[in-house]
């Protein structure tokens, strides 16, 4: 590894910048490894995979902590904390970095970031659970499985109760399995710009690893690759990077051409550009957002991707728009959600979010649906999406929809769960207006 960078070190600070701060960790990640574009292809792998591994596994991390420890995890200095953090996880899940370095680096680190009166006791918890393999008593899953399923997948207990009483004991496990393990990056062919046999073809031919994805013929699992941003297809607009059931949004929508479609909360413009794609240049695609930093992530995409048939309306998506009524052939509500069906690739939203929040989402879905259905023309399509798996969030939101708008009927709906379909947790509603 580089001189010049201790990977450590830069772990650390994410962690910090992550746990202590509030910030997100595939936005700092993302900003780190752009900055630092020099690291090799391994560099950058270790440092992912320590950031990102620390972070799912926190909650066992915090326990085999405290089993150790005589200060218990939450009464720790920040940097301690994480430092240790760090430190467990390479000792627990990183075999081919050798304990001794382990302590020593994590030593070394609390000396330099001026905590050396603390070296020694960082040096005795880490050996000591060294010494044990980490092997520590876990909860009785039979007896305390809510305790159990969280200090052992490292999720949250009122989560893994919401789904134990929403799914029942074995979809539950089944669900965390889901969000541990790798999650392959998926791509969508620009059919715009290329066929997916060209785009297959010059990325293989790139040295890249191309997966088919079943049941998308455009779609393509990528890998063996350093970073997006040295892809030249990717530069000019010839893919675009996401998850195969986010991809399902726009193929559930079923545009035809010359379609008029509205998505209010758009941006960053994934199901936009891939709606505007299927239409193949007809029609028009509006997409909508509050900021106008979400509107420029769009029209970056807009840019990139060629697409004369769509366009950014910055819009407040809890504002009724009078000048819209009845105007969308289609009208995608891809709103704001809880994000429980991402945990296997935004691992710290778990720590983030909580069920007080959980509800105010429901609440705002609601708010938004109420103000957004008008828009929808007679004979027309509503599509109802979020990336959470959490019934009030869909299901019991499309009842209740139904329920105070019966002139939309639900045509179908699906929820897809983490790991099923080798996808992100995702629901999605398709309902027509009368």
């Amino acid at each position: 590894m580089t001189d010049t960078v201790n990977l450590r070190a830069l772990s650390l600070d994410l962690l910090i910048e992550i746990n202590e701060k509030g910030q997100y960790s595939h936005l700092v990640l993302r900003d780190v490894l752009d900055k630092y574009q020099y690291l090799s292809k391994q560099e950058r792998a270790f440092l992912t995979r320590l950031t990102e591994g620390t972070l799912e596994h926190q909650i066992e991390l915090d326990y085999i902590l405290d089993s150790v420890s005589k200060t218990k995890v939450k009464k720790m200095k920040p940097l301690i904390r994480n430092l240790l953090r760090m430190s467990v996880y390479q000792l627990k899940y990183m075999d081919s970095v050798p304990d001794s370095a382990v302590c020593n680096e994590a030593v070394k680190l609390a000396k330099k970031r001026g905590f050396s009166q603390l070296s020694g006791f960082v040096n005795g918890v880490l050996r000591g659970i060294a010494r044990e393999g980490c092997n520590v008593s876990y909860p009785s899953k039979e007896k305390e499985p809510e305790r159990f399923y969280s200090i052992f997948y490292s999720m949250p207990e009122w989560m893994v109760r919401q789904w134990l009483k929403d799914y029942g004991q074995e979809k539950t496990e089944a669900i965390l399995k889901g969000f541990s393990g790798e999650h392959p990056l998926t791509i969508r062919t620009n059919l715009l710009k290329a066929t997916p046999q060209e785009l297959e073809a010059v990325l293989t031919k790139d040295g890249f690893t191309v997966g088919k994805i079943q049941g998308i013929p455009y779609a393509f699992a990528l890998s063996g690759f350093d970073y997006l941003s040295g892809i030249q297809e990717f530069l000019d607009g010839k893919f675009y990077v996401q998850d195969v059931s986010s991809m399902m949004v726009a193929r559930t929508a079923d545009v035809k051409k010359d379609d008029y479609v509205i998505d209010v909360c758009a941006a960053p413009g994934g199901k936009s550009t891939h709606l505007a794609e299927l239409l193949g240049g007809t029609g028009m695609v509006e997409a909508r957002d509050l900021t106008e930093y979400k509107i420029g992530l769009i029209e970056e995409n807009i840019a990139r991707h060629g697409l004369s048939n769509m366009k950014a309306v910055r819009w407040d998506a809890t504002v009724f728009d009078e000048a819209s009524v009845e105007k969308a052939d289609v009208l995608i509500c891809d709103l704001p959600c809880s994000g429980l069906g991402v945990l296997g690739r935004k691992t710290d939203i778990r720590y983030k979010m909580s069920k007080e929040q959980e509800e105010e989402l429901a609440s705002l879905q609601r708010q938004i649906l109420s103000t957004v259905h008008a828009y929808v023309k007679h004979g027309g399509t509503l599509v109802y999406s979020t990336c959470t798996i959490d019934k009030k969030e869909n299901e019991e939101n499309v009842s209740w929809f139904i329920k105070e708008y019966p002139e939309f009927t639900l045509i179908e709906q699906r929820q897809m769960l983490p790991g099923e379909v080798g996808a992100d947790g995702f629901f999605i509603a398709k309902l027509k207006r009368g």
